[in-house]
Formats: C-alpha cells, sequence, structure tokens
C-alpha cells in the first residue's frame, strides 16, 4: 500500500508548533515541529509516548495558557490537567480534546444533552408544537424531566416508581424469622437485633413465616410505628418472657423499625455505594402509572409536533428524526400553509427544523443514525461519544483550533472510518488542525504529517523516531509503523480449521435483534463483524454469554455500574435459547474492557496474582525470616508494612484554591509505599517498592530463575503489555490494556480444553506489531482445545478468524440480521457484506 503514500513538502504548512524538552512521562526530553493548519497522526506502539506527547504535554499546555486567562472562580469548573513537564511550547493555538471518556454516571445524561438536541427540540415544541385548546403555554425547561417545571410529580422525573412488597423483602416464605426469612432486614447484628426486639414484644419467631397472621406480618413489614423495648440477648422466647415480668434489666433498649422503613431509610440516606445496592434488590419497579415512563408533567406531554409528543419523538433513531423534520425546514409549501395561519410560529418552527436537520446531518455522517436521543451515555461505547462530541464540534464551525483526539477510530467498521475521515477532512479545510493519537492504518494513511514515537514502549520509547511527511517514514528502519504502514508485513494466508461442533442458537431476541437463529463454530477461532450499532455486541457479549452462563450454571461478575440504582434502566431479559452444542463447553470466560478495579490500590501485580509469589520470595530471605517477617508485611495495604503517613499510597494530596491539586511524593517514604524498616529487606538488591517499579520486561529478567512468576511475566509480555510497570494503578489503564490483563490472567491458568472464550474488541488501542502478539496467543487457545469468539473490525484479526459471521447489513433497525457467515476467504466476496470489500483488499495485500 505504499502507493497511497504521498510526499508532502513542508513549506506548504503555514506555520509549526514547536516542542523543546517535552519529559511528560516517558518521553525522554524531545524536541519537535509540528505543522499546523493540518492533519497529524501520532504513531507509535502501545506505551511508546504517543498520548503523553498529544495529551499530556500539548493539550495540557493550551489548557494551561487558556486557564490563566479566565478568573480564578471559573477556573475551579474546569476538571484541570497538570502542568506537564516541557521547557518550551511555541505557536501552539487553543485546543479542543476530543478523548474517549466515558459519559457521567447518571442516566439523564443522555445522546440528546451531549450533543444539545434536546434543547432545540424543547425549544421547538414550547414556540411551535400543537397545544389544546385552552392549555396555556409550556415553556422550554417544562420539556425536561430533568427541571422541576418538567418533572413529572409522581415519579420526578424517572419514568419509573418504585415500592417494597412482601414478597420482594420475604423471597422464601417457608422459612422463620429467626431463619432471616425476612431478607431486607441486616445481615449482622442489625437483622438480629430486630428479631430480637420481636421476642419481646411476644411475635412467633420460629413459625414458618407463611403460616404466621396476616396482620401479624403486615405490622412487621410496613408498619411506621418505632416501639422501644427492652432487649434480652441469647435469651429464648420463654426467658425474655420471663425476665420481662421480674422486671429484669435489660441488656439495652432496643428500637424497632419495619422492613419496608429500613429500605426505604437506608436506601434515601446511605453513603454507602454497597448499602445501597443491596437494599435496591428490595425494592420493585414498574413503569409510572401517571406519565407511562415518559418523565414529563401532563401538560407537556399533551403538546405534539408532528402527531408525536416529545418523548415519542425522541425515541426515534436519529435518521428517522431528520427525515421527520427534513420537509418543515425545507418545504416551503407546508410553510406557507403554517404562515396564513400563524407567521411567527411557522418562521420558528423552519428556522428550529433546519438548525436540527443540520446538525443531526452531522451525526448521520459520522454513523451514528441508529442512536435516539434518549439514549444514555452511560451505555455508550467510548467511540460512540467521542464522535457524538466530534458533532457537535463540526457544527460549531470554529477557526484556528487544535483538535486532539484519541484514537477516533476505536470501535468503527472500515465504512464507518470512511465517514469519520472525511470529517476530519470538513475541520482541516475550515481552518482547525488535527493531532490525532491512532493505530488505524486507514487514517494514519491520510495524514499530512506523521510523528512517529518508540522504538518500543515505556522505558524504551518516548524518543521521536519520525517527524514529517508520511513517505518518508520508509527510511526509518528502527519503526514498528513502517513495516505495516508500507505492507511489509503482509498477512500469511492459512487453511480454516474445521469446527468439532456447533453451538446453535435460536429465536434470539435483544435490542435490533428479532427472532435470529446463530450457529457459532466451536474448537475455532471466530470473528463477528457488522457496522457500529449493527447488533454483535448485543449477539455475542449479551446474548451468548448469558445463554451460555445460564446452562452451564456459572454466575456472571456483577455489573459494576455507578449510576444510581433508581437511575438505571430495566435490565433487558435475554431472548432466546440453545438448542445443541452444548455438550463441547465446559466453562465460559468472558474478558471485557471494564476496569481491573476501581481504586489506586489494585494494580497489575495485585490482579494477576503475581504479587502474592513476589511477596513470598521476600518473606523467604534469611533477613526477613530472621525479623519474623511473613509475606503480608509486604503488602502496602498492611499496616505493619506500609508507610502509615500516606497509608500506602505513596503519595500526598495538596489542594490548592484555585489550581489542580497537587499529588506530591509522601515526603516519609517518597513514593515507596513502605516504612523503613520494611524497605531493608532485599532480594537481589531491590527491595519490594523497587520490583514493584519494575516494567513487565525489565522484571521478566529479573524474575528468570523464578518459574511461576517468569510464566506469569511472559504471558503479559505476550499479549502487549511488556511496557507497564508491576506496580500501575488499575485506574491508569485504559480499557484495552485492562482486557489484556484479564486475558493474560486466564492464559496463565493451566489449560484443560473446552472452554469458551468471548473477548469484545480486543485490538482496542494497540499498534499492529501488538495486533500480531495478540492474535498468537488466542490461537494457542484454540490449538489447546478451546473456543474463541471475537466481536472485532480489525482486518489483521478477521483474516487471521477460520470463520466469521456478519451482522447487518447496516446498523439500529437495518441491522440485527446474519448477512453471511463462512470463512474470511468466502466473505470476502459476498455481495451483500459492507465488511467485504475491506475484507478483500486486506487479503490481497
Amino acid at each position: 500500500m505504499a502507493k497511497d503514500i504521498q510526499q508532502q513538502d513542508p513549506k506548504q504548512f503555514m506555520g509549526f508548533v514547536t516542542v523543546r524538552g517535552a519529559r511528560e512521562h516517558n518521553l525522554q526530553n524531545v524536541d519537535v515541529d509540528i505543522p499546523r493548519d493540518a492533519l497529524v497522526v501520532f504513531t507509535g506502539v502501545s506505551g511508546s509516548g504517543k498520548s503523553s506527547l498529544a495529551f499530556g504535554t500539548l493539550y495540557a499546555e493550551a489548557q494551561r495558557r487558556y486557564l490563566e486567562s479566565v478568573s480564578p472562580y471559573a477556573r475551579r469548573l474546569f476538571n484541570q490537567m497538570s502542568v506537564p513537564e516541557v521547557d518550551s511550547i511555541d505557536g501552539l493555538p487553543p485546543a479542543v480534546a476530543l478523548q474517549q471518556q466515558r459519559g457521567a454516571p447518571s442516566t439523564r445524561s443522555s445522546v440528546g444533552s451531549v450533543t444539545t438536541l434536546s434543547n432545540l427540540l424543547r425549544m421547538l415544541y414550547s414556540r411551535a408544537g400543537e397545544y389544546p385548546k385552552g392549555q396555556g403555554i409550556v415553556y422550554a425547561e417544562g420539556f425536561s424531566p430533568n427541571t422541576p417545571e418538567g418533572a413529572c410529580p409522581t415519579c420526578h422525573g424517572l419514568g419509573r416508581v418504585y415500592e417494597v412488597t412482601e414478597a420482594s423483602m420475604v423471597p422464601d416464605p417457608s422459612l422463620t424469622i429467626r431463619e432471616r426469612a425476612i431478607a431486607a432486614w441486616p445481615q449482622a447484628w442489625g437483622g438480629q437485633n430486630q428479631r430480637d426486639i420481636l421476642v419481646s414484644m411476644g411475635y412467633d419467631v420460629d413459625t414458618p413465616w407463611r403460616e404466621l397472621p396476616q396482620k401479624d406480618r403486615d405490622w412487621i413489614l410496613f408498619t411506621t410505628e418505632q416501639p422501644v423495648v427492652p432487649v434480652y440477648p441469647g435469651y429464648s422466647p420463654a426467658e425474655t418472657q420471663r425476665a420481662l415480668k421480674r422486671r429484669e434489666p435489660p441488656n439495652y433498649m432496643g428500637t424497632f423499625s419495619s422492613a419496608q422503613r429500613h429500605v426505604l431509610h437506608t436506601f434515601a440516606t446511605t453513603q454507602s455505594a454497597l448499602m445501597k445496592k443491596r437494599v435496591a434488590q428490595y425494592m420493585l419497579s414498574q413503569a409510572c402509572p401517571t406519565c407511562q415512563g415518559k418523565r414529563l408533567r401532563q401538560e407537556a406531554l399533551a403538546v405534539t409536533f408532528a402527531g408525536l409528543d416529545i418523548a415519542d419523538l425522541s425515541r426515534l433513531p436519529l435518521k428517522r428524526l431528520a427525515e421527520l423534520l427534513r420537509p418543515y425546514a425545507e418545504d416551503k409549501t407546508l410553510n406557507k400553509k403554517a404562515e396564513a395561519a400563524a407567521p411567527e410560529k411557522a418562521l420558528v418552527t423552519q428556522r428550529i427544523s433546519a438548525d436540527l436537520v443540520g446538525r443531526l446531518a452531522v451525526l448521520l455522517d459520522l454513523g451514528l443514525g441508529y442512536l435516539d436521543l434518549e439514549r444514555g451515555t452511560p451505555s455508550l461505547s467510548p467511540g460512540e461519544l467521542q464522535r457524538l462530541r466530534l458533532a457537535t464540534q463540526l457544527y460549531s464551525n470554529l477557526f484556528g483550533v487544535v483538535y486532539v483526539l484519541d484514537e477516533p477510530s476505536a470501535g468503527l467498521h472500515p465504512a464507518d472510518t470512511e465517514a469519520l475521515l472525511a470529517a476530519l477532512a470538513s475541520l482541516k479545510q475550515a481552518g482547525n488542525s488535527l493531532f490525532v493519537v491512532e493505530h488505524n492504518l486507514d487514517v494514519v494513511r491520510q495524514a499530512d504529517w506523521l510523528v512517529d514515537v518508540g522504538p518500543a514502549a515505556g522505558t524504551h520509547g518516548g524518543h521521536i523516531l519520525y517527524s514529517g511527511p508520511p513517505a518518508g517514514l520508509a527510511d526509518v528502519p528502527e519503526s514498528q509503523t513502517r513495516r505495516y504502514l508500507f505492507a511489509e508485513s503482509r498477512p500469511t494466508p492459512h487453511a480454516p480449521r474445521p469446527a468439532t461442533s456447533w453451538l446453535q442458537l435460536r429465536d434470539v431476541t435483544r435490542h435490533n435483534l428479532s427472532n435470529l437463529a446463530v450457529d457459532f463454530p466451536l474448537g475455532i477461532f471466530t470473528a463477528v463483524t457488522g457496522v457500529s450499532g449493527s447488533g454483535k455486541s448485543s449477539l455475542v457479549s449479551q446474548v451468548l454469554v448469558e445463554l451460555v452462563a445460564a446452562q452451564l450454571g456459572q454466575a456472571l461478575p456483577p455489573e459494576e455500574d455507578e449510576t444510581d440504582p433508581l437511575e438505571r434502566p430495566e435490565a433487558e431479559a435475554t431472548g432466546g435459547h440453545l438448542v445443541g452444542g452444548l455438550a463441547g463447553i465446559r466453562r465460559l470466560v468472558q474478558v471485557d474492557q471494564k476496569p481491573i478495579g476501581r481504586t489506586p490500590r489494585s494494580n497489575l501485580a495485585t490482579y494477576t496474582g503475581l504479587f502474592d509469589q513476589v511477596r513470598q520470595l521476600f518473606a523467604a530471605t534469611p533477613a526477613a525470616k530472621q525479623r519474623r517477617y511473613d509475606a503480608g508485611r509486604f503488602s502496602f495495604n498492611v499496616a505493619k508494612g506500609r508507610c502509615e503517613n500516606c497509608q500506602g499510597e505513596g503519595f500526598v494530596m495538596v489542594e490548592l484554591l484555585f489550581l489542580p491539586s497537587v499529588y506530591a511524593p509522601c515526603p516519609v517514604c517518597h513514593g515507596a509505599r513502605y516504612n523503613a524498616k520494611t524497605l531493608e529487606i532485599m532480594y537481589q538488591g531491590k527491595n519490594i517498592a523497587d520490583v514493584l517499579n519494575l516494567t513487565v520486561d525489565d522484571a521478566w529478567t529479573f524474575f528468570a530463575s523464578e518459574a511461576t512468576i517468569y510464566r506469569a511475566l511472559s504471558v503479559l509480555r505476550d499479549v502487549g503489555l511488556g511496557y507497564l510497570r508491576l506496580g500501575q494503578s488499575a485506574t491508569e489503564l485504559s480499557g484495552g490494556e485492562a482486557q489484556r490483563v484479564k486475558l493474560a490472567t486466564e492464559l496463565q491458568r493451566a489449560q484443560r480444553g473446552n472452554t469458551l472464550y468471548v473477548l469484545d474488541e480486543p485490538t482496542t488501542g494497540l499498534h499492529p506489531s501488538d495486533v500480531e502478539r495478540l492474535l498468537a496467543q488466542l490461537n494457542s487457545l484454540v490449538d489447546a482445545g478451546n473456543t474463541v469468539v471475537v466481536v472485532e473490525h480489525d482486518m489483521r484479526v478477521v483474516a487471521a478468524s477460520d470463520w466469521v459471521i456478519d451482522i447487518g447489513p447496516g446498523a439500529g433497525d437495518e441491522g440485527g440480521r446474519v448477512v453471511t457467515a463462512a470463512p474470511p476467504a468466502e466473505v470476502a466476496q459476498h455481495q451483500a457484506s459492507r465488511l467485504a470489500p475491506y475484507l478483500a483488499r486486506f487479503l490481497e495485500g
């Protein structure tokens, strides 16, 4: 593909951003000149320092300069980045960062709010809607479920009402109260306290719940009374009654609280997410009877436009919404009829509709027509969120800005990538600069300028290998990007492996999948493809995983959902069933991109388990034995080993009023996390803090003689994580890195075969060289007698698979079907597949 690379003259650029002495993270005091008014792509292997240069240095400095121009009070409203480690940056315009960040953990944040389309729609209904006869005007805020003026008074804008019932709080009525029949009460002393209080009040706690009188059950569960009675813990009911009669001094006076009161009070007041989650399971929800789940007051829902209320209109796919509004934006005849009746209303209708249609057109061009305005941002992929923000910028018509983007092609089908490139081109043509961190070679080939960082990752990277027009990279032998960009690394043809049996799914229904029949081959490597929103993740990561787990009796890990339990949408039931093939599967492993930990105390070494082995090595040293230090002494989470000044964090936070909080190394342990006595213990010349600071690559050499640790580190290197430090915090890892840590942890286990591995876009954030290493690991799983199913867009992965299931042909209601299922070479020739031309081009080299 070298013919696609065009040499460009540096003289054509209007000016350059000059960076001198950049030292952020692993950057090695680099100097680089980057052109403005150009599409500049930063390339290099994962962990080489691309993001440190683009975001940690260039964008951070642009933000710092901007914030210096606003008032100190206003600065507090920004999520400020730390000041970059750099000597100087000249010629840097204002910058806008479009990163792959998750949305706010609230379903009240939606596609409509991120794009501001909902604001326009509310104005349209307020000023141009059809009102019932006699109803006064409803202002724009009255059409928002997030305002007092608009929220349904019954459900407070949630769309659902919640209640607790006898059945929800007492799931097993065959149990007695003493046997914890009332599951909604606290599990520990709190629950025992309520049972002891009931004994003092004369209630029977030893008869099955279902046999108790209904009036007793109702009072225990629902009373608002809170009687205070003497409590005699450990006494039998008979002993308690005797103690009461002789007025024996009680152990304490206990206050009764009904199960309902405990659930509702705890949910409303607790600061513990765990407690809130626990009591939420005893609350039943249903669509609000007042607003039927539409979240708005009746006055707002009575106003219509094009025959629909605002809730129904907001639930239309964006593509359908654009079609509905287009006549109002363009049709002069339609507007003339309206103008005769109400000239002002007709003008408002035309102008707001035209604005909405223009904004929607950008979203449709970016392949997001399958979304709707009500879709909550927590349910969107990072790539979808980034494209929503990009669409807003495209319509804003800013000039002279640097847009810094983080892998905008992540999660995109090649067909959607073409639309993305067109959007980026329009931003550049409007007089802006684009600094893009990217691995996708289709995007790299369109660059005006390449900055290749490397040569390797971590401490072995951080150098500028090349900065110039793309064609010049061909002369840089140490660049790992070069051999893929110029087709020096061609795919190796392989004969697809035959399936050992087939896992048959029937009547699959979820989101846009309707009564689908799909067969997954077992014992081989399958890639599931399709455009964004076609239904492939719904099929694989949801339905397939849930059906197999249910049949195997295997519990899935709980959802890590940070949203308020009352704001979460109802979990959708799995539609479909397995009709055959499960005999070939004994175990299911789902490797997703969710974080491996939510606190800095969770890290690469602790998650993979290799830190347990390392601590045992330190505990086995003569010095540790002499001091009677056990393995626990070498944990920074245990008081006896950690630095007490920073509690094992390694840093202390200094809050500054108008500036970002500064995290400084702990002045006592200097960032080591351990106390001085613990750090005196050495293993082969290094203390425990030194070992945590090693990269995986360096640790692999250091622990070469320790078979168990060496194997764990080898697997981490094989999945492309050699640049990470052993003590690297889980919160610093990207979704793709977290997924590969999970995969490496699984690969360490003894392979018994007959396991189904399911991965969703495992190549996210990976350089092509790392993709090849990942493929080697996935193929080793198949060779060991397992089945691998991946949802993937990367042509290198699709071409290397044995079987391809292509879902589509389009997105949303235009997708959800199996377009074709066959080996890659056959799919590449399929006329109806949108994947086919891209796969064919890749296979041809």
